[in-house]
């Protein structure tokens, strides 16, 4: 049986900024627009998380049994080192989507019903990533959902649900947010470039190429400054997300020196703390507006 650390291993918790910056800047506009209802906020952030590592454990599950993860250079997984069996870990992967749906429809219940077909459709991009005879995250579609959920969706969703309105605020600070996400995830595979090819995984970064991937990476980056700037046009505290400019440095830098295999793993990380940083600076401008 897996350890507890191997658990929490699994679960990716390098990967969590990816959940909790959405909900820090849906409430930073929900300031700005009206007032931030705490517990909404809350549970907002419980949905973002759990569906996070349950994605997390769901892609540990498929690409497990896949056989993709055999040769893997990155994080620790539970299926692909036999430290778990399947079974157990697509168990707890539904076990996160479930209790983020109940999350969900307690939200719902205050707001509106059509939430659940949203958080349905997360559910479902979140399995079908990798899960599923058909897996759009080995068509090089994974950027697109990443950008969708864990920017649009997640940014705008717990704004809504603080608001009960959609805002054209929440869309433009929406933006950055799934700008770094994807930028999370182009990291990731960037590294995985020359195992996935070869297992049937065609990634984004297995179809542009190491060099091209390296630029988009490098725009996914540096954009989100730039949508900074647009949003102090109108909410001049949102100026404070460039303080995150300088983390971008070092993964940057990693990138542009032509760094592979596990060399990049810190490029996830520092990816994850450029993302947290922008996202809780753009936060606190916003709510400093409000």
């Amino acid at each position: 049986m897996a350890t507890a650390r191997q658990w929490l291993d699994g679960a990716r918790p390098r990967t969590l900024p990816a959940a909790l910056t959405p909900v820090a800047v849906g409430t930073g506009v929900a300031a700005v627009e009206g007032i931030v209802i705490g517990w909404r906020a809350l549970a907002a952030l419980f949905v973002a998380l759990a569906l996070q590592v349950g994605v997390n454990y769901a892609n540990d599950y498929s690409d497990g049994v896949r056989g993709t993860d055999a040769d893997r250079i990155g994080p620790f997984r539970l299926v692909g080192s036999g430290a778990a069996e399947p079974g157990t870990v697509r168990a707890a992967a539904w076990a996160c989507f479930a209790a983020a749906a109940v999350a969900g429809l307690a939200l719902a219940a205050v707001t509106s019903w059509w939430l659940i077909a949203v958080g349905a459709a997360a559910i479902a991009a979140a399995w079908f990533y990798t899960g599923g005879p058909r897996p759009y995250g080995y068509r090089a579609l994974g950027e697109l959902s990443v950008f969708v959920f864990f920017g649009l969706v997640a940014v705008i969703g717990t704004s809504y649900v603080q608001l009960e309105q959609v805002t054209w605020l929440a869309v433009l600070a929406a933006v950055p947010v799934g700008l770094l996400a994807c930028a999370l995830l182009v990291a990731n595979n960037l590294r995985d470039i020359p195992t996935d090819g070869p297992a049937g995984k065609r990634t984004l970064a297995v179809l542009l190429g190491d060099r091209a991937t390296r630029r988009l990476y490098a725009g996914l980056l540096i954009t989100p400054f730039l949508f900074a700037l647009l949003i102090a046009w109108s909410t001049p505290w949102a100026v404070l997300a460039l303080g995150a400019a300088p983390l971008a440095k070092r993964p940057l830098r990693a990138t542009w020196s032509g760094r592979n295999g596990r060399a990049l793993i810190p490029v996830l990380r520092d990816t994850a703390r450029l993302q947290l940083a922008y996202g809780l600076l753009l936060a606190f401008g916003l709510m400093l507006a409000g």
